[in-house]
């Protein structure tokens, strides 16, 4: 497996390798100790499938908050789309910092999106079915969000013509400058 360190560092794109012949293919698209040996060693504890029927369907910017924060690691199996990581972490040299990144069926690539980060993603394609692995479990006590739209967070997300499909939850989230920190200093 490939391991790519993006714009912010502790984002990573992982590239597994796929093997394939005229019946179809292998991949391994977890192996801890592979990954481990290039210094990427996470506990997973849940995994979360989400399937987005429309193209422009944007979920997020979602994170979790201390004490049950979330690092979460994303790939497409079916259909396209443009993922978002924004650094919340208090005291960052790249506070505010997104990286995005298009992930596919087809590139058969994931990102991590560590702790400290708000994530989320617009499907580029219908159908479109998103697997996540998550170093922490689900905690409705400590979930949160931000706008999508935030203009400090500068995101050029590709929208279709008439904008986003969106929850009620996304349309309503804070600009990032509205809320406290949410990762503060010492806390990750």
């Amino acid at each position: 497996m490939k391991i790519t360190p993006q714009s912010i560092p502790e984002v990573l794109l992982i590239e597994p390798r796929r093997f394939g012949d005229d019946r179809g293919f292998f991949s391994e698209v977890w192996k801890r100790s592979a990954l481990a040996a290039q210094g990427f060693d996470v506990d997973f504890v849940q995994d979360n499938h989400s399937l987005s029927r429309e193209v422009g369907v944007l979920r997020g910017l979602h994170f979790q908050r201390p004490p049950t924060p979330q690092g979460k690691l994303v790939r497409v199996v079916r259909g396209r789309i443009l993922d978002v990581a924004v650094d919340i972490r208090e005291g960052s040299a790249t506070y505010g910092q997104h990286v995005a990144c298009e992930l596919s069926a087809a590139g058969w690539n994931q990102l991590w999106v560590p702790r400290g980060f708000a994530h989320g993603f617009l499907t580029l394609e219908p159908d479109t079915e998103v697997l996540y692995k998550v170093d922490g479990e689900y905690d409705p006590a400590t979930d949160a969000g931000i706008a999508w739209d935030d203009p400090a967070l500068g995101i050029a997300w590709p929208l279709p013509e008439g904008g986003p499909v969106l929850s009620d939850k996304d349309r309503k989230a804070p600009r990032l400058a509205d809320i406290a920190p949410p990762f503060p200093r010492g806390s990750l």
